[in-house]
């Protein structure tokens, strides 16, 4: 205890001699039309002053809007939900951190990083607050690094990425839930006083059930192209919370970051622990800006080759579900040639040979071709692609396997399951222990040793399809509360891994559907899938949902059998994203093959605009019976209308649909394209010119009166 008290009697006389320079400073964080503010106060604590429109240097001095801890610590006088929360190894559950120092850099020139860090008063511990801000897309990241120095393992029980506080007289939190095949259902609250929480305990699914998303409106509710918001979201694949916490003077309090249930983590001194990044966005122009803000950050940071082009694609599923063999397999690479995609996708059932991957029941684990449908291998099959003029991509589920698999028999301990009670099944699957070194090795080496021993294959689907139950690791015995948390660094540690060798192969994130969905993730990933439910009429609600945080080049759409739409209506939800078929092109009618020839030209002339443009939504689905979204090329001159009609009452009577984002002065013409064979266009202004003043103030009649009908327009300067 005596070296304790001189410690910590030498910290506080340094950091009193530092922190004198800091104290009543203000640390500003700024993008182009964004100010995020902190002050050092005369205690030397930390608190946010602002976050809100940018304002002016001469104006910064005078925030001062909210008077709470930036990081705020439990078990000393903060009366809330804390961000952080240590135990240290005298059993003192509190801590007291003040400013020691700030350290600004510039990753390049648009992006600038503040550190601002912490320490205890007595204790060796420090707390990195970590803010990087992207001044072109006006997006910040907030996340923590956190260390100490004393000599046995410390706990730490809370461990928020980010604590942000607001004023304003009502809060609308908008939020997204569902289930396999149901994924992202709106919902807008007021919230009111006492904590409302959003969060998974699902582990590797782990976005199954809600979406680590969010937007808060501030005052009003926000509208597309009105109203103040934050928009939000979590870059990280496992265990999420965002808790938003009223108090009785109206003041919210959000913390966003790993849920801390079960998993109570023992920090050892001199190591470090980092949570992942909380991304949000601030806007006083409505949801549709903050989309924006976001799709443009991610085509730029986040995503793997987000400026980057994307493979249209064939998958066999639907063709073949588990029921093919190479000749079958032959048959659909000339079909994916005939339709004019890029890729034939082979999904789930090319492998394993004792326990034969014939349904779902067995197979998985053991990552060898099967003999008997694949005689002559994988790299026969990617030359015989090649031979018909596509790339060859695989499925893969690596992180999972069959208790009927050659894997398990041989090693039963590198699994999740609890000792002394009944394993628990879910898809007839279990959920690898990759935080076991020798298992994650055993992953990488799956996705290597098919990459290198079949060089060509260009597209990997990577899927997840079961959460976490029963969950125990063997390998970390006597520190079970790590495993939520050590599962997810382990899946990026191997992703990393591949990433290295294999910098810049596409590959799908997959989960059943939307179950992982999350910028933790997609930087190793080029797309995600964000449902199995490919019927058109719901895709237009997801796809919808996902466009708040992700832009249209990550999000994988498939024109499939689902759903009594016609295949244009089909075809034209699905050009909304990623286009891609997952369908039996040998069932197609003669006019149906060449509607869906022509889509694929048609799309791939469009993409760039689709896939790089500003995404505007027009007409919100959960609001009318259509809905309505454009994308604008950077330099205005070329965009692309989507129109949907759903299900209108009789008699409806729609208001043109007024365009966003065009130039006013430029002149467009407006062309309908995507037309079925012996189909004329019904557009009204179809190949006529008009301002874009008109087109954004007037409007086009595009929506139909037919349900379950739909156009693509083009938009252009020429």
């Amino acid at each position: 205890m005596k070296r304790l008290r001189l410690y910590s009697g030498l910290l506080l006389a340094a950091l009193c001699v530092k922190l004198s320079v800091f104290a009543q400073q203000q640390i500003d964080i700024q993008t182009s039309h964004t100010s995020l503010v902190f002050t050092v106060a005369p205690d030397h604590k930390l608190y946010q002053s602002y976050l809100g429109k940018k304002l002016s240097n001469t104006t910064t001095g005078a925030a001062n809007s909210t008077q709470f801890e930036s990081y705020a610590p439990g078990g000393g006088s903060y009366l809330f939900e804390p961000a952080i929360r240590m135990v240290h190894t005298d059993g003192n559950p509190s801590l007291d951190l003040r400013v020691a120092n700030v350290q600004t850099t510039h990753p390049d020139k648009n992006n600038t990083v503040t550190c601002i860090v912490l320490k205890d008063s007595v204790y060796p511990v420090t707390v990195q607050l970590f803010i990087s801000a992207y001044e072109k897309e006006d997006v910040i990241q907030s996340w923590t690094v956190i260390s100490h120095q004393e000599k046995k393992p410390v706990r730490l029980t809370h461990f928020a990425s980010s604590m942000l506080h607001f004023q304003a007289t009502n809060y609308w939190l908008t939020h997204f839930h569902g289930d396999w095949a149901e994924e992202m259902h709106e919902e807008e609250n007021k919230l009111t006083s006492g904590i409302k929480i959003i969060d998974s305990k699902l582990g590797s699914r782990a976005h199954m059930y809600q979406t680590p998303a969010f937007l808060l409106s501030l005052n009003d509710k926000a509208t597309e192209t009105e109203g103040e918001l934050v928009a939000g979201t979590l870059a990280w694949s496992g265990n999420f919370q965002f808790l938003f916490e009223m108090d009785e003077k109206n003041q919210l309090h959000v913390l966003s970051g790993m849920n801390p249930y079960a998993s109570d983590y023992e920090l050892e001194a001199n190591k470090t622990f980092t949570t992942p990044a909380f991304i949000f966005t601030y806007s006083n122009q409505g949801k549709g800006q903050a989309s924006r803000n976001l799709h443009s950050w991610a085509r730029n940071y986040g995503v793997l080759n987000g400026k980057g082009s994307r493979y249209t694609l064939l998958n066999n599923w639907e063709a073949t579900q588990f029921d093919f063999n190479e000749q079958k397999l032959s048959g659909l690479f000339k079909e994916a040639s005939l339709l004019g995609t890029d890729l034939f996708l082979l999904d789930d059932g090319w492998f394993a040979n004792k326990y034969p991957r014939n349904d779902d029941h067995a197979g998985l684990g053991d990552w060898q071709e099967n003999k008997q449908k694949l005689p002559s291998g994988l790299g026969y099959l990617v030359k015989e692609a090649a031979a018909n003029g596509v790339k060859f991509g695989i499925w893969l589920e690596p992180e999972m396997l069959n208790p009927k698999s050659e894997l398990y028999e041989k090693h039963p301990d590198w699994v999740l399951k609890l000792p002394n009670r009944q394993e628990h099944y879910y898809r007839n699957q279990l959920v690898l222990d990759i935080i076991n070194p020798a298992v994650q090795q055993f992953v990488y080496n799956i996705v290597d040793e098919i990459l290198s021993k079949n060089q060509g294959i260009a597209y990997i689907k990577w899927d997840c399809n079961r959460m976490m139950t029963n969950t125990y690791s063997p390998f970390l015995r006597d520190k079970q509360s790590h495993v939520y948390i050590e599962y997810v660094r382990s899946l990026y540690a191997i992703l990393e891994k591949l990433r290295v060798k294999y910098p810049t192969l596409p590959m799908m994130l997959c989960s059943g559907g939307g179950g992982r969905t999350d910028y933790g993730a997609l930087k190793y990933f080029t797309e995600f899938w964000p449902s199995d439910n490919t019927d058109p009429f719901e895709r237009v609600f997801i796809q919808w949902g996902f466009s708040y945080f992700f832009p249209a080049n990550t999000i994988a759409c498939h024109v499939t059998s689902w759903g009594r739409q016609s295949l244009k209506y089909r075809t034209d939800v699905a050009m909304m994203g990623r286009l891609g078929y997952d369908i039996d092109v040998a069932r197609m009618s003669e006019k149906d093959l060449q509607f869906s020839q022509q889509a694929v030209k048609n799309y791939k002339q469009l993409s760039n605009t689709i896939w790089q443009g500003n995404q505007y939504r027009l007409i919100n689905p959960n609001q009318e019976e259509r809905a309505a979204v454009m994308y604008v090329e950077e330099d205005k001159k070329k965009a692309v209308l989507f129109s949907y009609t759903l299900h209108p009452r009789y008699g409806t009577n729609w208001t043109p649909v007024k365009l966003q984002g065009l130039d006013a002065a430029k002149l467009y013409t407006v062309k309908e394209t995507n037309l079925y064979p012996g189909t004329h266009s019904e557009l009204a202004e179809n190949n006529k010119q008009f301002t874009g003043e008109y087109l954004m103030n007037i409007g086009l009649n595009v929506s139909s009166s037919n349900q379950l009908t739909s156009a693509v327009v083009e938009i252009i300067v020429e």
